[in-house]
């Protein structure tokens, strides 16, 4: 025990030098590169699903859409739980308050795995009416159900490595969190071929491919843990509903709560609006969803690399980092992201085309989507960058109003009036007229956030006992 308690004290010590000693150009990528890698292989494994099945026909196409949204709602319960216990722990490690990390992680951990099984239990039960209520068209509806049902299984598991993803990257630990996620994602490329085409089992196969791959990752993001390799203790012993447990994972997993849910939202809006159109209308958005999901995981996959590291030097005290951190995170991130998305732009119409065989209405949807999406995407990163520094530094209320901002405030309004004014032509630029939106809102909250590190920063000089955990 004694050997146990020194092994972890060693870890914690060489994390917390990492985190608070290496320059901060050199620290945010290191922790965000396994995290960009691994969310960037999520992506292609979503895309591969896709891909796979867009031979099945467009029908197919568009059932693997409509169940984005169940992806979605799975990924809501986790995420959570997961972004509130992130940014709690990187600010409790910062504080050296390493016990009530463990238990915040555990609490969070066996919460997960509880809210995914309330999402399986009613999925299960109603899964033909929840398809149709996604937008399925009655061609793509019987796809739907047989994917469906294969992923509503897997949600206590998916559920709970979101929370597991996220603490490990909250400890320092990112090259963990990219192999549960990149070896999921590797398999599941492997897997999809196999059950579609050389078992025969077409639509469903792919979604049993999914499953299998998240089991997979989740058993490797639970490795560290069960090993005892980790800073935190994963225990059903640690569970505590202590008020500021609740209170802190809770205020700061609401943003991500309301982030998602109005993105669910809105798929749903999107999913039935294109869908009244035509099945290549439905079957276009949701490919280009799926192909923006690679930029848009990069830039959360670096974002999630700079939390910790903002959360982390907040709680320690150490405000010129946080600042140095934000700053470097907004331009690294711009940047990046400007150049994929050139690239895709450039490139949209053969990107399109690997998802399609003959539908030309497919490919004419699809390329002006990417395009018009792809001009505003580098504003859209530098959102999510500032969204991150909410979260990071434990401001719920901020990083609620973004959350809502780019799915609610933005982009419903603008998916149910657009289609009204300019028919499908409104469907197709609506997410690049709300992510512009979205930035213009997000300007004042950065200026407000960059003045509050500001003001901590003279504080403490001033009041140098003062604990850097408490704040609005």
């Amino acid at each position: 025990m004694e050997k146990r308690s020194q092994d972890k004290e060693s870890i914690g010590g060489k994390r917390r030098a990492l985190m608070l000693d290496t320059p901060i150009a050199r620290l945010i990528p290191k922790m965000a590169l396994p995290t960009i890698v691994a969310m960037l292989i999520s992506s292609v494994y979503s895309l591969a699903d896709t891909y796979f099945v867009s031979s099945l026909g467009t029908a197919a196409t568009a059932a693997v859409g409509v169940n984005t949204s169940i992806d979605q709602t799975i990924t809501m319960a986790g995420s959570f739980l997961a972004v509130g216990a992130n940014s709690y722990i990187s600010r409790l490690l910062g504080g050296r308050q390493n016990k009530q990390a463990s238990a915040t992680l555990s609490t969070a951990f066996f919460s997960a795995i509880a809210f995914g099984i309330i999402v399986m239990v009613p999925g299960l039960l109603f899964t033909e009416e929840i398809v149709v209520f996604l937008g399925a068209t009655d061609e793509a509806a019987p796809f739907a159900v047989d994917y469906a049902r294969y992923i509503l299984f897997a949600a206590p598991y998916m559920a709970a490595s979101f929370v597991l993803n996220q603490c490990l990257r909250s400890e320092g630990s990112p090259v963990f969190s990219m192999l549960g996620m990149g070896i999921g994602g590797v398999l599941n490329v492997i897997l999809d071929p196999i059950f579609i085409f050389t078992l025969g089992m077409g639509i469903s196969g792919a979604a049993i491919a999914t499953a299998i791959s998240k089991l997979v990752g989740f058993a490797v993001l639970i490795f560290p843990y069960l090993s005892r390799r980790s800073v935190l203790s994963l225990s059903f012993k640690n569970i505590s509903f202590a008020s500021d447990i609740l209170r802190e994972v809770t205020l700061m997993g609401i943003p991500s709560l309301l982030r998602m849910g109005l993105s669910v939202a809105a798929g749903i809006l999107v999913n039935n609006i294109a869908g009244s159109y035509s099945d290549s209308a439905l079957a276009a958005t949701s490919v280009v969803t799926r192909i923006m999901m690679l930029p848009t995981s990069a830039t959360l996959g670096f974002g999630q690399g700079f939390m910790p590291v903002a959360g982390y030097n907040w709680g320690a005290r150490r405000f010129d980092r946080v600042k140095s951190a934000f700053r470097f995170s907004s331009a690294a991130s711009l940047l990046l992201i400007a150049a994929v998305s050139v690239l895709i732009a450039v490139f949209s119409e053969q990107i399109i085309l690997c998802f399609t065989e003959d539908d030309a209405q497919l490919v004419n949807i699809g390329r002006l989507c990417l395009i018009s999406q792809c001009v505003v995407m580098p504003l859209n990163a530098w959102v999510i960058i500032v969204n991150m520094l909410y979260n990071g530094l434990g401001m719920p209320k901020g990083a609620i109003i973004l959350g809502m901002s780019r799915q609610g405030f933005c982009f419903i309004p603008v998916i149910l009036l657009l289609p009204r004014l300019f028919g499908l032509d409104g469907v197709i630029y609506a997410q690049a007229v709300a992510d512009f939106l979205s930035a213009l809102i997000t300007v004042p909250f950065a200026v407000k956030a960059v003045r509050a590190v500001a003001k901590a920063e003279k504080d403490a000089l001033s009041f140098p006992g003062e604990d850097g955990l408490r704040h609005g």
